[in-house]
């Protein structure tokens, strides 16, 4: 039986970066999955979890012989024993790239066979890596207290010092007593107004309310999901955003993208890649409150068509305001894959899934249309090349990627992939 390594400590030298925000070593015939160290350094290497089998969980601990790329940490609660945020914000912004691009690259190559350089490219309003997020949700400890999860852990840190977002999203909020197990969402919208709305608890499961690992995630992000009773505190409650000179009044808990430039520019990818007719039919699936079929609905005129297919009833209903003058957008709140069977066929498919991807189910109904070509984005590395792979079982080929930094100071990266056959 092997011995737990839980606690001690080895001296590694970090190899390449791996998917999760951390750099592979190797010790004793194991590989540690090593966070808060960069490829190259020599680092003393501190085991947060051993679960048995071939790999186990480290913090580096101690810098022994650092890498050219190393900064002073940016976020004062993210490093060893501290809050899961900002996984990279000891590294200069060109190094977090180069590190998002190695393993959107190895993804693509070791899921779908695809072996294709990629470039993680800058959006607007990125400046030095802080401030950059407009909207941040916060965790409530068992004191009433808000705060960020540690690193897979069900713990708290109540510090509020995490460097995403305005200090001014802070403003207040650890003087005051929130719900036990509630949610916290603040956002910072396109007019400059602050607005504060705590969430209930979500009804999580016994996994997810034991389980630090990926299925208690899983499950905490599914109870997390569910309609929950909303109580606002600061502000309306509803964000007012800007896409071009097209405008969207939403609830403050639906989804947006966090990076101030991100919609805009994933919009333009998306609008320059679909190059629908005039007349066509597309579809724009885990369509949000919009923002692409806005962009699609423009190519196609008022004798085309757009089908946005959105599960959450209260995104359909924003999408239904803020697009009432394109008569040509047809909005469903219903899930992707029994939606689609009823839609016409479309000449360009945009899809913008969760982070665990389309799936197979989805995949084979969009093959089964055969769209000339598809614009499909992910936030997961992995995932999205799952569904890139799903798509060249299909027949479609990759004919394009552009990647961009998303998330600065963290290993998360959003890829956006044009597939044609």
């Amino acid at each position: 039986m092997s011995v737990n390594w839980s606690g001690r400590r080895f001296e590694v030298e970090l190899g390449k970066p791996g998917h999760g925000g951390f750099c592979v070593a190797r010790h004793e015939g194991r590989v540690l999955f090593v966070r808060h160290g960069l490829s190259g350094e020599r680092v003393i290497a501190e085991v947060t979890e051993d679960r048995g089998g071939s790999f186990c969980r480290a913090d580096a601990v101690e810098i022994l012989e650092s890498s050219p790329d190393r900064v002073a940490a940016l976020c004062p609660i993210s490093g060893p024993g501290g809050a899961g945020c900002c996984d990279y914000s000891h590294a200069t912004l060109s190094a977090q790239r180069a590190m998002k691009a190695a393993v959107v690259a190895e993804q693509l190559l070791r899921i779908a066979g695809v072996d294709v350089g990629v470039d993680v490219e800058e959006l607007p309003g990125t400046a030095d890596g802080t401030g950059w997020r407009t909207r941040v949700r916060l965790a409530v400890d068992a004191d009433g207290r808000p705060g960020f999860h540690r690193f897979r852990s069900l713990d708290i840190e109540t510090c509020l010092a995490c460097p995403q977002i305005d200090p001014v999203a802070y403003s207040g909020l650890a003087e005051r007593s929130w719900h036990p197990g509630a949610e916290v969402q603040v956002a910072l919208d396109a007019l400059g107004q602050r607005h504060v709305v705590e969430m209930a608890p979500p009804k999580v499961s016994r996994t997810g309310r034991r389980s630090p690992g990926r299925r208690g995630a899983t499950a905490r992000r599914a109870a997390s999901a569910e309609v929950r009773a909303e109580r606002v505190v600061i502000g309306s409650g509803r964000a007012v955003e800007r896409v071009g000179e097209r405008e969207w009044s939403l609830s403050a808990t639906g989804f947006w993208q966090a990076h101030r430039g991100a919609a805009s520019t994933y919009s333009a990818v998306v609008g320059e890649w679909a190059q629908a007719s005039n007349g066509a039919a597309v579809w724009d699936l885990y369509g949000g409150v919009g923002v692409f079929a806005a962009a699609l609905a423009d190519q196609v005129g008022p004798l085309g068509r757009v089908d946005s297919v959105e599960f959450s009833r209260q995104a359909v209903a924003d999408a239904s305001a803020a697009m009432a003058d394109l008569p040509q957008v047809h909005l469903h709140a219903a899930r992707a894959g029994r939606a689609l069977r009823d839609l016409p066929a479309p000449e360009v498919v945009v899809l913008d899934p969760p982070r665990a991807g389309a799936g197979k189910e989805v995949v084979a109904l969009i093959a089964a249309a055969d769209p000339e070509r598809i614009v499909h984005i992910g936030c997961d590395p992995a995932s999205f090349a799952r569904d890139i792979s799903l798509y060249r079982e299909h027949g479609f080929r990759l004919e394009k990627i552009r990647a961009f930094d998303a998330f600065p100071l963290t290993h998360h990266v959003e890829s956006l992939a044009l597939l044609t056959r």
